[in-house]
C-alpha cells in the first residue's frame, strides 16, 4: 500500500479519536516520510510536535498502524530538515562528476535596486530608515518586517536592496520570492514522480523556503483565498522565525486590512515593523524626476521649470513619474529637439489629458496644508498618538480628503498611519456634525478647502 494511503488512513482514524483542536495541533501537518526495517519515519513541523506525539499519543499511534498495516512500527519523528535529501524533480542541477543532484536555488534579486538610489523623502523615510537596520542586522530587528502602500511606491525597490545589501555584507542566503510563485511551487508539491509520492516535490519546497537566512515575499495579499498555501506559508514562517531567520514581507494593505489572510497569520505580521509608504510629495517627486533624467545618458539638460511642471502635473505611483520621463526622452529623441517646459507639454498632454491624479487630490499635499494651519507634523497626523491637539486635526484631515479626493474610507485609512477604515468614518461624521454647529470650524475648513483646491 502506498505511503501516503497508509498515512491518510491513519490521521483518518487519530482525527475520529481526538478533538478538532488537538489533532490541527499535533497531526494535521505531518506526513509518513518511509518504512523500513521496522520503522515508521514520521515528519513533523516542530521539535514541540515530537515530544508531545511520543509522550502523549504514541500508544494511539501504534494502534492506528496495526490497523491499517498488521503490523506495529518503532515510531521515528523527524523535522523535514533533518529528513534525507532526495533529487528534486522540479529543480536540480549535477555537479561536475555527475554523481549526485544538489539544489540549485536562485536569490531572485534585481542588482539594478540598492539603497544608493533609493531617493528618500518624508513619504518614505521610515520605511527606509527601517529597511536599512533590517539589512544591517538581519534576524535581530524589526522581524518580520512589513512594507505596505500603493503599488508603484517603491516597496519592491526596498525589498531588493535589503536583499542585496545582505549578501554584498554577508554569506546568508537569500531568497526575493513573490506570492504567486509561492503558489506554484506549493501547487507543484502536490504532484506524484513515477513512484507515486510527492517526497521529492516537498523535499524541494521545504528546502527552497526552509533552508534560507532571510525570507523577503513581494505581495503577500494574493494569498488570499488560498487556505492550503496560506497553511504552509504559515509554517514555513514559524520555522524560520523560530530560526532567527528574517522574514520581510510587503502588501498593498496594513497586516488589519488583509482581510482574506487567516487571523493566525495577520497576528505573526504584526510582531515585527509595520511600515507604510504614502505616495510622493512634490519635493520628493522632483527629487524623483532629476535622478530618472540623471540616469538616461541620451539627455544632457532638462530645465528646473520643465521638472517643476512634471513635478506639479504627475502624481500618484513612482511609474507614473518614470513613464512620464521615458515619454519625455523618446519625444525629445524622436524630433531631434531640446527639452523645453513647451516641449514638455506638448509631450506629455496626454498625461493631462488622462486626469493624472495631480497635486490639488493629493492625500499627501492635503495633509501638509492641515499640518500646517494646526502647527503640528504630518508624521503626527500619521502617528497613533490621540492627544486632543492631535486627533481633531487629523479628523479634520481625513474629512477634507474624504470631500475632495475620490479615495475610499479604506484607503484614507492606510495614508493615515494604517488606520482601519471605521475609525475614517467615524472622523468624517464627527467633523461633518461638528460643522453644522461650530461656525468656526465651519470657515476653517471652508479656508483650508480653498487654499487645497
Amino acid at each position: 500500500m502506498d505511503k501516503d494511503i497508509i498515512w491518510s488512513k491513519i490521521l483518518e482514524k487519530i482525527k475520529s479519536e481526538l478533538d478538532s483542536l488537538a489533532y490541527q495541533t499535533w497531526f494535521q501537518d505531518t506526513e509518513l516520510y518511509k518504512i523500513e526495517n521496522g520503522i515508521a519515519v514520521i515528519i513533523v513541523p516542530y521539535e514541540i510536535n515530537k515530544k508531545l506525539i511520543i509522550n502523549n499519543y504514541k500508544d494511539l499511534v501504534d494502534k492506528c498502524f496495526k490497523e491499517i498495516t498488521g503490523n506495529y512500527y518503532e515510531l521515528e519523528l523527524i523535522l523535514a530538515e533533518e529528513a534525507e535529501m532526495t533529487p528534486s524533480i522540479v529543480e536540480t542541477i549535477k555537479n561536475e562528476d555527475d554523481e549526485e543532484n544538489t539544489y540549485e536555488i536562485s536569490s531572485n534579486l534585481l542588482s539594478k535596486y540598492t539603497f544608493d538610489n533609493f531617493v528618500v523623502g518624508n513619504s518614505n523615510k521610515f520605511a527606509h530608515a527601517a529597511a536599512l537596520a533590517v539589512a544591517e542586522s538581519p534576524g535581530r530587528i524589526y522581524n518580520p518586517l512589513f512594507i505596505y502602500g500603493n503599488s508603484g511606491l517603491g516597496k519592491t525597490h526596498l525589498m531588493h536592496a535589503i536583499g542585496n545589501y545582505i549578501v554584498a555584507h554577508s554569506n546568508k542566503k537569500v531568497l526575493y520570492i513573490t506570492s504567486e510563485q509561492f503558489v506554484n511551487d506549493y501547487v507543484a508539491m502536490q504532484k506524484r514522480d513515477e513512484n507515486g509520492t510527492n517526497f521529492n516535490y516537498v523535499d524541494f519546497f521545504k528546502h527552497k523556503y526552509r533552508n534560507v537566512d532571510v525570507l523577503i515575499i513581494d505581495d503577500i495579499q494574493y494569498l488570499g483565498g488560498a487556505i492550503g498555501t496560506q497553511r504552509e506559508f504559515f509554517h514555513t514562517f514559524n520555522t524560520l522565525y523560530e530560526g532567527n531567520k528574517q522574514i520581510i514581507i510587503s502588501s498593498d494593505s496594513s497586516p488589519n486590512d488583509l482581510t482574506k489572510l487567516e487571523d493566525r497569520l495577520k497576528t505573526r505580521f504584526g510582531w515585527g515593523l509595520a511600515v507604510d509608504i504614502y505616495p510622493p510629495d512634490i519635493e520628493l517627486r522632483s527629487a524623483i524626476l532629476k535622478r530618472k533624467f540623471d540616469e538616461l545618458t541620451s539627455i544632457k539638460y532638462v530645465p528646473d521649470d520643465v521638472i517643476d511642471f512634471m513635478a506639479s502635473t504627475i502624481s500618484g505611483s513612482i511609474r507614473n513619474l518614470e513613464g512620464a520621463v521615458t515619454r519625455l526622452a523618446a519625444y525629445s529623441t524622436t524630433f531631434n529637439i531640446d527639452i523645453t517646459l513647451k516641449s514638455a507639454e506638448e509631450a506629455l498632454v496626454d498625461y493631462a489629458n488622462k486626469g493624472v491624479v495631480s497635486e490639488k487630490n493629493d492625500i499627501a499635499r492635503i495633509q501638509k496644508i492641515v499640518a500646517d494651519h494646526f502647527q503640528v507634523t504630518i508624521d503626527d497626523l500619521r502617528s497613533k498618538k490621540r492627544s486632543a491637539n492631535l486627533a481633531f486635526p487629523r479628523q479634520v484631515a481625513m474629512y477634507l480628503c474624504r470631500q475632495l479626493t475620490d479615495e475610499s474610507f479604506p484607503k484614507i485609512g492606510i495614508e493615515f498611519g494604517g488606520k482601519d477604515h471605521s475609525t475614517v468614518i467615524h472622523s468624517c461624521d464627527k467633523i461633518e456634525k461638528e460643522i453644522k454647529k461650530n461656525k468656526e470650524l465651519e470657515k476653517t475648513i471652508e479656508k483650508l478647502s480653498k487654499e487645497i483646491r
